[in-house]
């Protein structure tokens, strides 16, 4: 994740040349270096150790429930009111993931409890994150807020990612999956990211993941021979369905044209 936070911040320095990225940088420094370990550092080292122990297309559907918890933060944190059809979405994606963890949640050895929580304990914390940089960093350009943010990411990893350093230094295979995940899956999807946070606002913003899982499945059936099995399925369709209440994909879809 160092690699990844640190390569995304590379990609930035180019922009670092326009005053008004300094100034942003300067002005919002506080509230970036929040952004930058509530949407970065915590979350990509969390789902990173999930991801030892979970198959890909898991780790994906517990990744999907960020709506669930951005509604939930907005709620409890800035007293944004839940409408009776988003909190039944929050009991149906709560459904939706007890279904996924059925049977895994165990804490001993060789359980995967820890991942479990680790991975949830991810998608809260992008529910904070969202909100956080939709009411201190709502005027800031997209571009500010994702080099500042990749700037906190990288003080917080830095230090650790050169403190537990492997011995054998990654592969030619390993560099190159982690600068694509730099350039590609962090400074260029967090520019567009917080872009739509600004434009859309912090829960629709979150929905992005709702992507995420049919790729993650996909990819980890084409290349890592996992299998899809009938529980992923209905905890899948389960946990998508109580997001799609929540954020209000579904009244919005269904509503009704008025008449003319």
């Amino acid at each position: 994740m160092t690699i990844r936070v640190v390569t995304a911040l590379l990609c930035f320095l180019p922009f670092f040349m326009r005053p008004q990225l300094r100034t942003g940088l300067r002005k919002h420094g506080r509230h970036l270096g929040v952004v930058g370990l509530l949407s970065t550092a915590i979350p990509f080292t969390l789902i990173a150790f999930a991801a030892l122990s979970l198959e890909a297309g898991f780790t994906s559907l517990i990744n999907a429930t960020t709506p669930l918890f951005a509604a939930l933060v907005g709620a409890v944190w800035l007293g944004i009111p839940l409408k009776r059809i988003q909190i039944l979405g929050l009991f149906i994606g709560v459904l939706g993931v007890l279904i996924l963890v059925w049977g895994k949640l165990s804490f001993g050895e060789g359980g995967a409890g820890w991942a479990i929580a680790a991975g949830l304990l991810a998608t809260f914390s992008y529910g904070i994150s969202v909100h956080y940089a939709r009411r201190y960093l709502t005027d800031v350009p997209a571009l500010v807020t994702s080099a500042g943010s990749m700037v906190g990411g990288s003080l917080a990893l830095l230090p650790l990612g050169i403190w537990l350093w492997p011995e054998v230094n990654p592969s030619l295979l390993e560099w190159a999956c982690g600068l694509a995940l730099g350039i590609f899956c962090t400074a260029l999807a967090y520019a567009i990211f917080f872009d739509v946070i600004g434009r859309m606002g912090a829960t629709n913003a979150s929905t992005v993941t709702f992507m995420v899982p049919g790729f993650a499945i996909l990819w980890g059936a084409l290349f890592l021979g996992e299998t899809l099995t009938p529980r992923i399925v209905a905890g899948m369709l389960v946990t998508l369905a109580g997001t799609a209440f929540t954020v209000g994909l579904v009244p919005r879809f269904g509503r009704r044209p008025k008449p003319a």
